[in-house]
């Protein structure tokens, strides 16, 4: 048998933020049952804890959706580092994950991790076709401050800002439009959005990739890195951002974001958050 944890992650409440499943030892797991393990959870992420190619290292971790493995993913990041702490692997970690190795650092309950792969934007993206998949009018999006655009420190994400909190209330996704936007703007993800609203450093967002079967993800630090490169690199200066996500689900969660901005361009991004171990067991597999 396998144990496992689940944390609620980016929140220092059980029943908030974001949910996630960590197997600390995967290593006696068939390869075909990681999916379906996933799966079963249903959680928007489960990680899968190996042994570090890397002895200088503290473990490899594998990501998965309910649908597929993804290469990084930020609240899998944060949840596992604090599962590991909590289960003795020190509060200092470097993570293999699939786009390189992953600085950690955890203190009371809380971690971050620090990013350094490059900003990538793949994609500008009607505005039309935005508004199909939120169930929203066009005047509802904001192209002022930037045009929606699917952008990537890692994992692309749809990035859409909105004209205030009444607009971000009301959106509905509609899956068809998903899907035809999914092949018009192919990524390694199912067509993700990040929508959200700003006033100064203050954000409220919200995170939707229902052909990933995630309707709706209550904390996405994936996405939150995206957004804060993306917008310090447009700004060209270094952010500090406040995000709160999962608020309409019932799950509030707090994602804390910087960039380091440095002749224009973003050199870093870090991520940051709390977590609470909610539930542990055993897989009888």
């Amino acid at each position: 048998m396998t144990d496992y944890v689940v944390y609620d992650v980016f929140t220092d409440t059980a029943f908030g933020g974001n949910p996630l499943a960590v197997i600390p030892d995967a290593s006696a797991l068939p390869e075909d049952r990681l999916q379906k393990i996933a799966r079963e959870f249903n959680f928007s992420e489960t990680t899968f804890v190996y042994p570090p190619q890397d002895a200088r290292h503290t473990a490899r971790v594998r990501i998965f959706t309910p649908t597929m493995e993804v290469p990084f993913a930020g609240h899998p990041t944060i949840g596992t580092a604090i599962a590991l702490c909590d289960l003795g692997r020190g509060s200092d970690l470097v993570l293999e994950l699939g786009v390189g190795p992953i600085p950690c650092r955890v203190d009371a309950g809380a971690a971050e991790f620090i990013t350094t792969h490059p900003l990538q934007v793949t994609h500008s993206i009607d505005v039309a076709d935005c508004a199909a998949c939120l169930s929203l009018p066009a005047q509802d999006i904001r192209t002022d401050q930037h045009p929606p655009v699917m952008a990537s420190v890692g994992l692309g994400f749809v990035l859409v800002a909105l004209t205030g909190r009444d607009a971000l209330s009301r959106i509905q996704t509609a899956t068809d439009a998903f899907r035809q936007c999914a092949d018009k703007y192919p990524s390694e993800l199912d067509f993700a959005i990040l929508a959200y609203t700003r006033a100064g450093d203050d954000l409220q967002a919200r995170v939707f990739a229902p052909l990933d079967n995630i309707p709706e993800d209550p904390a996405t630090g994936s996405a939150a890195a995206a957004l804060t490169a993306y917008l310090s690199q447009r700004e060209g200066r270094s952010l500090s951002l406040r995000i709160a996500q999962g608020v309409e689900m019932g799950r509030p969660s707090l994602i804390l974001a910087r960039a380091e901005a440095e002749g224009g361009a973003v050199s870093s991004v870090a991520i940051g958050g709390q977590a609470v171990r909610v539930m542990q067991g055993r897989l009888t597999l």
